[in-house]
């Protein structure tokens, strides 16, 4: 664990007094603007962030554990957070959960708000931050772990699983019953890091087998039902010799057989349809969707784990990077082409 960047940090460096610099990042008006300016770059270049935890309590770490996440709306995230909340359920330790949007710059100052209540630990989603952010989260002082991805270099700790590889599985598998003419289509493609990695792994594996993907839609608003299904319609209707479509999430493909369903279209006869992420809502169809198992659950309940395990431990450790497998399961909505 590095040692938590503090004002006197902050001071030496820009040669003025711990008062001097409190003053200039509270905006008080008998700083110069020169020292204000100088004062607040050397912060954020060395990841400062302001103790709000007063007096004798300023040299403790709080009982909270910040979970940042890029959404609630989807079924993804609330599982994460199920297994944070198990993970930590016999600790003192409490989750205090804030969403990103998937919105990079809104992340940076949720970062900068949790960091600064001291907490004991601090969970993220995703490897991808600005420099600010990252600046931060690299002088904690507090066990950080981020979640959900591998392909990439953590600042800490590390628990998810590669999603480059999981790109390559489902195109390998979806080679391997023969489908030949694929389409992809994503949401949030702009923001989605993990969404982009699995595409480029796809891409990847198919061209090593001498393909190409037919189509894609890459969408840039969010994951629903009626989106999967409007724009499965729109793909299908312009590219007629598809068989198989990949989605980035299990709801686009549920409303991809929504639109099968309702054009009298057989699955997995005239279109095969695969998703991700294994979700709890593909158990309630008729029939069982192609998908990849992202172990959500054991990823949060292995973050809670980390955290945990850093905060008893003194002095230094070595990072953990734990890489969970993504398993595919082709349901009933693959099968091999004759």
């Amino acid at each position: 664990m590095k040692k938590r960047t503090v004002l006197r940090d902050v001071a030496q460096l820009a040669g003025v007094s711990e008062m001097t610099a409190s003053r200039a990042l509270r905006d008080a008006p008998d700083v110069s603007e020169a020292t204000r300016e100088k004062v607040r770059e050397i912060a954020e270049r060395l990841g400062y962030v302001p103790n709000r935890i007063a007096g004798a309590l300023s040299s403790r770490s709080s009982n909270l554990v910040g979970v940042v996440v890029p959404s609630l709306s989807s079924f993804v995230f609330p599982e994460v957070l199920a297994g944070i909340s198990q993970g930590l359920k016999d600790s003192p330790l409490k989750p205090v959960v804030s969403v990103t949007g998937y919105d990079l710059d809104e992340e940076e100052g949720v970062i900068r708000e949790l960091l600064s209540w001291r907490p004991s630990g601090l969970i993220v989603a995703g490897l991808e931050h600005t420099d600010a952010a990252r600046a931060m989260l690299g002088s904690a002082g507090c066990p950080v772990v981020e979640i959900m991805d591998t392909d990439g270099e953590p600042v800490e700790h590390c628990v998810g699983i590669s999603h480059l590889d999981a790109g390559r599985e489902m195109a390998e598998t979806l080679l391997g019953c023969g489908y030949r003419k694929i389409g992809f289509i994503g949401t949030k493609m702009a923001r989605d890091f993990r969404a982009q990695k699995r595409l480029s792994g796809f891409v990847e594996r198919l061209k090593q087998s001498g393909h190409a993907l037919a189509d894609q839609e890459l969408y840039d608003g969010q994951s629903s039902i009626e989106t999967g299904r409007d724009l499965t319609a729109r793909m299908l209707e312009r590219s007629r010799g598809l068989d198989c479509i990949y989605y980035s999430s299990d709801v686009m493909s549920v409303g991809g057989y929504m639109h099968c369903l309702a054009s009298g279209l057989e699955v997995p006869r005239d279109i095969a349809l695969a998703g991700f992420n294994d979700l709890q809502i593909l158990r309630g169809l008729p029939l069982e969707l192609a998908t990849t198992d992202a172990h959500r659950f054991e990823i949060g309940e292995a973050a809670a784990e980390i955290v945990l395990t850093r905060q008893r431990q003194r002095g230094d450790a070595e990072p953990v990077r734990k890489l969970l497998h993504p398993t595919v399961s082709k349901g009933n909505s693959l099968a091999p082409k004759t």
